[in-house]
């Protein structure tokens, strides 16, 4: 049976709303596929539901050749085993909490590994059961502080989510392959472009990390690629090191007078009104951050990088999550007396002030660039002084390399590949080797061949359901509204008849039932009293690329088929209708 519009539950709208904030959020708004219910929470309605499915079939086909079987869990599961793994801490403020009448307590599930780990402990115990990879499609749950962009970053989506389970590290190699492989399919049926980058593991933990991202403008994603190949999330970008200086010969650090130079710029134009050749990138600027642990605990650490570069602050979370990161405060300079603010430094005259000789006991991490022989202009810890001279590995000690600094065009790419750009993109699919982490939180060992019980190895693979829907949304539309490709649309035709004429209709109802045979689905819109151009508007709207209209033409024998994707208008004789959609 067709669908007909005058019994679809739809109403478009003409006005955009006035929080839709991307074209996506926007048109799936005002032509009826969503409403929204609460910040970040959406209804899905018929059109909407018709075009999900579209995307998870793919997905189930994709899986199933992948050798993916489906399961199902519950949306709520209980505290216990995300305390076992660490995870009801890590994850803060970013998960639903709730209690039941019994005060015990669950969370909104934001992804599901324990669950799928404890699964299969209950029901596996030899290595003759593996390897096995197991999938859903499921609704997660997490507590954006901002949601935005519609269905782009939600506080409810839909993910599918996959975990292969291995007994050997060959094995969980084969998996996460054929799970990789798996989603170039599924992205390339659904038309997506795609750059798989490098990836931070972030809480999920494991070895190899690598994002499907979908080059658009609205990504909040930025990575970096080169033209020889290379690409990487910001995160994860690998600073390329200088080549250690020879330390010997290099002239003793001293103090300078600085006065007024609390900035980088002020300090070059100082240092440079005697003669001197100094830019910001011979500077070692200091910046003191503050890292707030699990436990509560409040850390001060200072980081060292080239003047002429900044702090990237989710560079550094990485470098030490799960803790919280953010700038110094004013009272934590107070509680910190030696830290001078704009004459910070690893190294004065009494003795290095951070580090790992530090007196001040404030942990000193370095920018990679800062190897050792490397000669540095830096704070003197005194104000209106700074030293010169100061060289890495001779005068100052770090208590570790991390990745800190920004990332800019024209940075070599680490492989070699030459310059990067920076790009913006937005997260699509990520696929994880995880490891032992959640096997041996949790327990889940096997038999081998010789009878030794060993920890089993997983991977983890998900894909953003509904926040695909988005993206394809976003791509595929114009000023008038959608246009679905066909692998998604939620009709095959949209047959529109026009006009008050009965015969119209008539002519209408049989080709549609034509279409139905010939098993095209069909959206029919035989609503009498609506005017063409209110029909036409919505047609646009809904965005079926293929059209059918009944009407004036009909006395001769025709109809029109109009392509939303050329916007091309043909007539075609009733007859030929099925045959020309062909």
């Amino acid at each position: 049976m067709p669908t007909r519009l005058s019994q679809l539950f739809l109403r478009t709208l003409r006005e955009d709303p006035s929080d839709a904030e991307v074209t996506s959020h926007r048109l799936l708004l005002r032509a009826g596929y969503i409403r929204r219910q609460a910040p970040g929470i959406f209804a899905w309605l018929p059109l909407g539901l018709r075009v999900r499915a579209k995307v998870e079939q793919i997905i189930r086909e994709e899986m199933a050749a992948a050798g993916a079987q489906e399961v199902h869990f519950p949306a709520l599961l209980p505290k216990e085993p995300y305390e076992v793994t660490g995870r009801w801490e890590e994850y803060g403020d970013g998960i639903f909490r709730v209690k039941d009448r019994k005060d015990a307590d669950y969370l909104l599930a934001p992804t599901h590994e324990e669950a799928f780990t404890l699964l299969v402990k209950d029901l596996y115990g030899s290595y003759k059961d593996l390897p096995v990879t197991l999938y859903q499609i499921q609704d997660k749950y997490r507590d954006e502080a901002r949601p935005r962009a519609g269905l782009l970053r939600g506080r409810e989506f839909s993910m599918k989510d996959a975990y292969s389970f291995d007994y050997t590290d060959e094995g969980l190699v084969a998996s996460y392959q054929a799970q990789r492989d798996a989603y170039e399919r599924i992205f390339s049926r659904l038309g997506l472009e795609y750059v798989i980058v490098k990836a931070d593991a972030g809480a999920m933990g494991g070895s190899r990390s690598e994002e499907f991202l979908h080059p658009t403008e609205v990504g909040e994603d930025s990575f970096v690629r080169s033209a020889g190949g290379y690409a990487a999330n910001i995160e994860a970008f690998e600073t390329v090191r200088p080549v250690a200086v020879e330390i010997a010969g290099q002239p003793a650090a001293a103090i300078v007078d600085t006065p007024n130079s609390a900035t980088i710029d002020t300090l070059v134009e100082t240092l440079n009104t005697s003669g001197s050749n100094y830019t910001a990138a011979d500077t070692l600027k200091n910046v003191i951050l503050a890292l707030t642990h699990l436990d509560g605990t409040r850390e001060i650490i200072a980081l060292g990088l080239p003047g002429d570069r900044e702090v990237e602050l989710a560079r550094v979370e990485v470098a030490f999550s799960p803790a919280e990161v953010e700038p110094a405060t004013e009272a934590d300079f107070a509680k910190n007396s030696a830290l001078i603010k704009g004459y910070i430094g690893p190294w004065s005259s009494a003795g290095q002030v951070l580090g790992e000789k530090g007196s001040a006991k404030i942990r000193y991490f370095v920018d990679p660039r800062i190897v050792d022989g490397s000669s540095w202009v830096t704070g003197a810890n005194i104000e209106g002084k700074h030293a010169i001279n100061v060289v890495a590995g001779r005068d100052f000690a770090a208590d570790g390399v991390i990745e800190m600094s920004d990332v800019r065009p024209g940075d070599p790419a680490p492989d070699g590949s030459g310059p990067v750009e920076i790009a913006r993109g937005m997260e699509i699919g990520h696929v994880f080797q995880l490891g032992r982490k959640y096997a041996e939180a949790l327990g889940l060992k096997v038999l081998d061949e010789n009878g030794k019980l060993v920890t089993v190895t997983m991977g983890s693979y998900g894909i953003g359901v509904t926040r695909i829907l988005a993206v394809i949304a976003e791509n595929n539309n114009d000023d008038k509204g959608l246009i679905w490709p066909e692998a998604v649309s939620p009709f095959d035709v949209h047959v529109i008849a026009t006009g008050k004429d009965d015969d119209v209709y008539t002519a209408a109802e049989g080709i549609v039932a034509e279409l139905e045979k010939a098993r095209f689905d069909v959206l029919y819109d035989d609503r009498v009293k609506v005017s063409p151009g209110v029909k036409f508007g919505d047609a646009e709207l809904v965005g079926v690329p293929k059209i059918v209209i009944v009407g004036k033409g009909l006395s001769e024998g025709v109809v029109e088929l109009w392509d939303r994707r050329s916007n091309e208008r043909t007539s075609v004789p009733v007859a030929d209708v099925v045959t020309s959609l062909r």
